[in-house]
């Protein structure tokens, strides 16, 4: 269940999205599952229809599986809002449309920055520990043959 993680973080933000917009309008934040729950069906839609997309991004924190996610939340989430009879005014579809946008992929792409400087830390690391015991203890280059094949680390 490697999709997990992401779904339960996605679904808090989406109950966070719709806890900040009752209060923001003076509604009470108590009854946010009546705002979520469109939404949160959408995005378990989303997620189910990442996963079976030919092509695929084949990790769900991927900045593209958030795309993908966040494009069926929003249309899926107005879709059932206005068919069970709630309204979807045109300064809240953008609202949600860029709240959810910010929340769905911006979490995808702060983890995609972190693994990247991570790795890109680990590899200026390792390439300095390789140099280092290229050289023996007198700072001269420690012989090496060809049938040495490369160094473990």
């Amino acid at each position: 269940m490697r999709f997990l993680p992401a779904v339960i973080v996605d679904a808090v933000l989406v109950l966070i999205f719709a806890v900040i917009g009752r209060a923001s309008h003076d509604e009470s934040p108590a009854g946010f599952l009546l705002t979520a729950w469109p939404f949160l069906v959408a995005l378990i839609v989303g997620h189910v229809l990442a996963a079976l997309l030919p092509g695929r991004p084949r990790r769900p924190w991927s900045v593209l599986w958030g795309v993908v996610v966040w494009v069926v939340t929003v249309a899926g989430g107005m879709l059932l809002r206005v068919a069970t009879g709630d309204t979807a005014q045109f300064a809240f579809i953008i609202v949600a449309t860029l709240t959810l946008g910010v929340l769905l992929v911006g979490w995808r792409a702060v983890t995609a920055l972190l693994r990247r400087g991570r790795a890109s830390r680990a590899a200026t690391d390792g390439s300095r520990v390789a140099t280092r015991s290229d050289h023996d203890a007198e700072g001269t280059a420690a012989p090496e043959s060809a049938s040495d094949g490369p160094r473990a680390l």
